[in-house]
């Protein structure tokens, strides 16, 4: 059994080397990170920093070369395959800057997607999947389909698409990315309240500081080490570790 006051994520000295021999790539050259359960973390650095191949480790989608991943006190590194898939299914969930909807399928069947992989009946699907597009505002769009909604819709549908199993973990890459600053502040506002409503932590990648700003606690990465933490950030202030 995990420690209760143990953080939920803890990295240490994580390493990630791509390729062998003298054309091998470390992007992760050491990590240390622990990240408490119901933070909202915004993870910032530049291209090639290590923020992407940290958010995959952590996201169960690719594994350390070296290194210890603890997930509610679980060795994650020293799980098979399966039984990292099976963590990602029933903890993690996944927001994407590019929506990945189904085209030709409305907003509910999108939503009820991971419950069908899942194996749930069709009732138990429908149900969870409502109250999903509820929670984000959308329960009466629930028949349209991707080319009726617009880009800040379809984001909220990926967003209730990723909250239907109630995840523990909310990870969103670039969430922002493909919106425009009105919707873009929109669905930083939804994920602040799945954050502190719904108790869902997040770790989301932006290399916008202003949507950045939502985040209470800002990583920055940098030659894949994290260079500095910022706690106790809302709304542009923050202290740095």
């Amino acid at each position: 059994m995990a420690d209760s006051d143990a953080p939920l994520i803890q990295l240490r000295r994580i390493i990630k080397t791509f390729g062998e021999g003298p054309t091998a790539f470390q992007a992760l050259k050491g990590v240390d990170l622990e990240i408490a359960a119901g933070d909202f973390i915004a993870v910032m650095g530049p291209s090639g920093s290590g923020k992407s191949t940290t958010m995959n480790i952590l996201g169960c989608l690719d594994v350390p070369t070296s290194g210890e991943f603890l997930f509610k006190g679980v060795h994650v590194e020293k799980l098979e395959r399966d039984q990292r898939a099976l963590l990602r299914r029933k903890y993690l969930g996944f927001v994407f800057q590019g929506f990945n909807l189904l085209a030709r399928t409305s907003a509910l069947e999108n939503v009820e997607l991971p419950l069908l992989y899942r194996g749930d009946p069709k009732a138990q699907r429908r149900e969870a999947a409502m109250a999903a597009l509820d929670k984000v505002g959308l329960k009466n769009w629930w028949d349209h389909t991707p080319a009726e909604l617009s880009g800040g819709q379809q984001q909220r549908v990926a967003i209730a698409r990723a909250i239907v199993t109630n995840p523990d973990v909310l990870l969103a890459d670039e969430p922002t990315g493909n919106l425009d600053s009105e919707r873009s502040v929109e669905i930083m506002e939804l994920l602040t309240d799945l954050n502190k409503n719904s108790g869902i932590t997040v770790l989301m990648v932006t290399h916008e500081p202003d949507m950045a700003a939502f985040a209470r606690t800002i990583i920055h990465f940098k030659d894949g080490l994290v260079e500095r933490i910022e706690t106790g950030h809302h709304q542009g202030e923050a202290v740095t570790q």
